[in-house]
């Protein structure tokens, strides 16, 4: 039997199904792993305050002026807004956190430094922002598994459209992702809520991405849309922020498509 300790980041169902009866292997078969860090919502300041120190540390590996000024923003508290955070399972040291803001109460941070084209004002947006991974060797799979949650996310509150600002070289992965530019083609503008650096202006359309990922043979497919991961919890218990989520069900990503996707150049919906 596989043991799950810090030096594994997956641990595969199959190896913790030994010892259990055949009726139970039939329940638990389908593709079930577990991770050395949950991802849950952050629902009260001590939860924000992990979050915003890994945004301090993760900004100051690469935007040193940027990192020093990072502190809890009113947007974090805001209705709408929902902020995800990685723990350790072994210390719940925090690992990484992102943000999801919608746009049905405020304008999405973007907003403050672009004129979004008329197209989204037809859909539910919601931008993802403050991505910040402990630096280690678990970051890429904290990464991957942040995203996923992010996905699930979008799915559970009915986004059309995520958007997303990136850097170079952080906005080749992406386009990886299916996630494809607003305006005109890998034109990096400057953003006002990451201090004015340039960032290009991304978006992918939830409702397609199952289809999108299957039709490119994404290598992680299976991964984010076939396995399930118990370790990504999006219920709320007792928050006293102010997420606008219902607790998902992961096994709706079988029956239903969702996620992110490519867009032409103009990022205009009838191409769809």
């Amino acid at each position: 039997m596989e043991r799950l300790d810090n030096t594994h980041e997956v641990v595969k169902l199959s190896s913790l199904l030994d010892d259990k009866p055949e009726s139970a292997i039939g329940e638990l078969r389908p593709n079930v792993e577990r991770l050395p860090f949950t991802i849950r919502i952050v629902h009260d300041e001590s939860d924000l305050e992990k979050a915003v120190g890994l945004r301090k540390a993760a900004y100051g590996r690469h935007i040193p002026e940027l990192g020093t000024k990072m502190i809890a923003e009113d947007s974090d508290r805001a209705m709408g807004t929902t902020v995800l955070l990685a723990e350790a399972r072994f210390d719940r040291a925090p690992l990484g956190t992102i943000r999801l803001q919608t746009n049905d109460r405020a304008p999405l941070a973007v907003e403050h430094s672009v004129t979004l084209p008329d197209w989204c004002k037809s859909g539910r947006l919601a931008e993802a922002t403050r991505l910040s991974v402990a630096n280690g060797g678990a970051g890429r799979m904290v990464k991957t598994m942040l995203f996923k949650a992010l996905f699930l996310l979008c799915e559970q509150q009915g986004v059309d459209w995520l958007i997303i600002t990136a850097r170079s070289p952080i906005d080749r992965e992406y386009e990886a992702m299916q996630f494809a530019d607003i305006f005109e083609d890998r034109q990096f503008i400057p953003m006002a809520h990451v201090g004015g650096l340039p960032h290009r202006v991304m978006a992918g359309r939830v409702g397609i991405a199952r289809q999108r990922w299957k039709e490119a043979r994404h290598p992680l497919y299976r991964f984010v849309f076939e396995t399930r991961h118990p370790d990504i919890d999006l219920g709320i218990k007792g928050s006293t922020l102010t997420p606008d989520t219902v607790r998902f069900d992961e096994h709706a990503l079988g029956r239903k498509s969702g996620g992110a996707t490519t867009i032409d150049d103009r990022c205009d919906p009838q191409h769809y």
